[in-house]
């Protein structure tokens, strides 16, 4: 074996071991990795917030038997493979074995951990970045047509998967028609390519369709309650710190691009950068959208470094490797929940310092938020279904929660096979209306106002009370309170579908 196929077997065995121990026992799944998992039992060409090909990789997590293993490893083994497109991209440059391994510590030490930690879309939309660069180099480099067409296929499924991906292209043609490169334009394959690109995306544009296409919506809501209070400042600082061990690197890439002669067929990257940084900021995108940008212009930085240090490589090579190590090290005790939610309220003030227990509602808690979104949910489903068995006709009893995560949560973890639903996100198209319910769960957010939900829905049936509710005291969700309804005196159907019919008249 070769010596440069050994490092780089280490890198992703080394990538492998960190995603699997930067997240302590003591957490269970993000709220959010519930729905994505749930996705996976109710397959479609598309969905309220996303695309299909998420929900096609929960399905086979869930034929895998729908461990956490195997929800964590499929993020892992995005960035393992980002880390790969890497290491092949410095290859086609003719880089150095040492300008792979910067590249790849770099890589492997960087946001990436944080953002494959969690099975969603991003780790994906990051490797097909990565890999559309790599189709790009690979025909400007050999001018052979069918890395136009692979960069296309790509790109389909990059669509497939979140539609971000799009600004992808919007940076690059600006950037081409500023280049040499422009006679790609004139290439009928191009166009070829393009067209089997919309092919394959063209599924989810129907189904887009033929469902109202629910993610103008999701876009105009993101608007209005997120994008609108991005700070384009915060934007920009967060950018830096996202590869902050490599940042230099990086710096070298973009100066590399824009002067070293080797490079200049690649000048389009650059301006494709400042293209799509750009498109970002006019869109006030979340600061993450831009990280797919980042792996190819370590790459390019790397090989340009290997050559600028190659007069002095016994020192300066092993210390621009040493310093993304070392500058990750203070991070891994604070960024990541490697630590108990006990230790981290024993030693607030350090998590405090760096700001990562303000929550979105602008006060500190004791746990990160992301954090507290990995709490508590086991809990529910346990209690929830405690309360489910009491029943003695299931499939009579209707599960309603208020959010995504709690129906998400109560349905992976449930040892009583039920399938809660909410209001909330694609929850809202699951509902079961062939059954005849007869009783409620109903799992509420914690309120002030607990007693009103006796009141109001208790009305509707013979028996109602609070059951239960989250104790766990570093959950987000603390507080939730179940509630119970015995034996409807309406027809509860009928009363699910006119709210189905108004929430999506409101929508």
């Amino acid at each position: 074996m070769k010596k440069s196929t050994l490092i780089l077997i280490l890198f992703i065995l080394a990538k492998f071991v960190l995603q699997y121990t930067l997240i302590s026992p003591e957490y269970e799944l993000h709220r959010d990795e519930y729905l994505h998992i749930d996705q996976g039992n109710h397959l479609a060409w598309g969905y309220l917030s996303v695309p299909p090909v998420n929900s096609w990789i929960a399905w086979v997590i869930i034929m895998l038997g729908g461990s956490v293993f195997w929800v964590k490893f499929f993020p892992a083994l995005f960035g393992a493979l980002t880390i790969l497109m890497v290491w092949k991209i410095i290859e086609v440059l003719k880089g150095s074995l040492y300008a792979q391994i910067l590249a790849s510590t770099g890589i492997l030490f960087s946001v990436l951990l944080r953002l494959n930690m969690l099975f969603q879309p991003t780790s994906l939309e990051v490797l097909c970045w990565t890999m559309i660069y790599y189709s790009l180099i690979r025909y400007f480099n050999e001018k052979k047509i069918a890395w136009l067409y692979i960069g296309a296929v790509i790109f389909g499924l990059g669509m497939l998967n979140k539609y971000n991906i799009v600004f992808l292209p919007l940076g690059l043609i600006p950037a081409l028609l500023l280049t040499r490169q422009r006679n790609i334009f004139l290439r009928p394959h191009l166009y070829g390519a393009a067209a089997i690109a919309f092919i394959i995306f063209l599924p989810n544009l129907l189904w887009q369709y033929n469902n109202g296409f629910p993610v103008i919506h999701h876009m105009k809501e993101l608007s209005e309650r997120q994008l609108i209070n991005i700070n384009r400042l915060d934007f920009m600082k967060s950018q830096i710190l996202f590869f902050v061990g490599v940042i230099f690197v990086i710096i070298a890439g973009f100066y590399a691009l824009v002067f070293y002669k080797p490079f200049e067929k690649f000048r389009f990257l650059f301006l494709g950068y400042i293209f799509t940084i750009a498109l970002f900021l006019f869109f006030q995108a979340k600061d993450y959208y831009a990280i797919g940008l980042y792996p190819v212009y370590i790459a390019f930085g790397s090989v340009y470094l290997s050559h600028l240090f190659e007069k002095r490589k016994k020192i300066l090579q092993p210390v621009s490797i040493l310093i993304p190590v070392l500058l990750f090290l203070p991070l891994y005790s604070v960024a990541f929940p490697n630590k108990s939610p006990q230790y981290i309220l024993n030693h607030q003030e350090k998590y405090k310092k760096l700001g990562l227990l303000r929550w979105e509602d602008g006060k500190d808690h004791s746990l990160p938020q992301d954090f507290a979104d990995m709490q508590g949910w086991k809990e529910l489903a346990q209690k929830v279904d405690k309360e489910f068995s009491k029943f003695p006709y299931s499939e009579n009893t209707l599960v309603l929660c208020d959010n995504y995560g709690q129906a998400g949560a109560i349905n992976y973890y449930s040892v009583k096979g039920i399938k809660a639903v909410s209001f909330n996100a694609d929850y809202i198209n699951w509902f079961d209306l062939s059954e005849k319910y007869v009783n409620l769960i109903r799992v509420k957010e914690y309120s002030e106002d607990k007693e009103d939900e006796l009141e109001e829905t208790g009305a509707f049936f013979e028996n109602s009370k609070i059951v239960d509710s989250i104790t766990n005291a570093f959950a987000r969700e603390k507080g939730t309170r179940i509630f119970s309804f015995a034996k409807a005196n309406i027809d509860i159907k009928k009363r699910i579908q006119e709210e189905i019919n108004e929430q999506k008249n409101r929508d």
